[in-house]
């Protein structure tokens, strides 16, 4: 039984991106390569790893196994390169930072900016995630920090603020209901809507609570961005609901109008969340300080922030 710690890092990528060849994307291999490791790795341990298909790959009773003590064993190896990086004198260090894509979009640029440039020698590894993919890849550890929406059940992970959020109704500039200033969610659903793909957290929020008006969402196409709904919308294709931080650059080019919606909920928190902020290691919890604001430990996860509040440092 032979493989090594690059065997198990591809097989990671492989499985969190769905495909053999987004995954050798992930882990700059060529796709021949990848393949080719995938194949040796089943020889050498004389079991299949996936159920390959058109759609992509699934993991196998065997593989599942594999996923779970390879991420321990990577975890560990970070942990062992960092503890030896401070008597290396190395100064490249890196934060694995997962987003949803709320986050993502509408914060993370700017924020990460001014951070690099705070701290040039700290490499921070970002990649968008659904809200439940954070969660499980942080508790794991294959993350050390997640940002995503409050009302995410996080189970025994640690939140702290992040920033806040209003969700908006957005139309064309020229739509029937372009004048209005605000709406409930409600009065807007007999609209064709251009919304997130059926998996995102976030449009079942939505449809649970138009449901809970005795209504539905008029989902009419489907998409993997906020900013992909608004270059739809932009275009005619229906309504639909985003963050006013992401509305924000098409409505000021007039591309859009964003309504505020007069519900409660749509005001959102989103929270970084992480293991145990004692563990983190000394870069992860430098970084987890400047998106908070100032230090997380004094920053309890029920603390209350003013829509569009940037934190301390940003």
């Amino acid at each position: 039984m032979r493989f090594d710690l690059i065997d198990l890092g591809l097989f990671r990528h492989i499985v969190e991106a769905g495909s053999i060849t987004h995954g050798a994307a992930r882990a700059n291999l060529a796709l021949a390569a990848a393949s080719k490791r995938m194949r040796n790795l089943e020889v050498s341990l004389n079991i299949q790893l996936f159920e390959r298909a058109r759609q992509g790959i699934t993991l196998t009773p065997a593989g599942r196994t594999l996923l779970a003590h390879a991420k321990t064993m990577l975890e560990q190896e970070d942990r062992l390169r960092g503890d030896l990086h401070a008597y290396s004198g190395e100064l490249a260090k890196q934060v694995r930072l997962l987003a949803n894509n709320h986050a993502l979009t509408a914060f993370l640029p700017s924020a990460l900016a001014m951070f690099q440039k705070l701290h040039p020698d700290l490499h921070v590894e970002v990649n968008e995630r659904l809200a439940d993919e954070v969660v499980e890849q942080v508790g794991d550890g294959t993350a050390d920090l997640g940002l995503l929406p409050a009302t995410t059940d996080t189970g025994g992970l640690e939140t702290y603020p992040f920033r806040s959020d209003r969700l908006v109704l957005v139309v064309p500039a020229g739509h029937l209901l372009a004048r209005r200033k605000g709406m409930g969610f409600g009065d807007a659903l007999d609209q064709p809507f251009v919304g997130l793909d059926a998996r995102s957290p976030f449009q079942q929020f939505l449809s649970d609570k138009a449901l809970a008006q005795g209504k539905s969402v008029n989902l009419k196409i489907q998409v993997r961005s906020h900013d992909a709904i608004c270059r739809l919308v932009g275009g005619g294709a229906g309504v639909g609901v985003v963050p006013e931080a992401v509305a924000a650059p098409w409505v000021k080019v007039g591309q859009l109008k964003a309504i505020v919606l007069a519900d409660a909920w749509a005001l959102r928190e989103l929270v970084i969340c992480l293991r145990r902020l004692a563990n983190l290691t000394p870069e992860a919890r430098l970084l987890a300080e400047y998106l908070g604001g100032g230090s997380a430990a004094d920053k309890p996860a029920d603390a209350a922030l003013e829509p569009g509040q940037q934190g301390l440092l940003i």
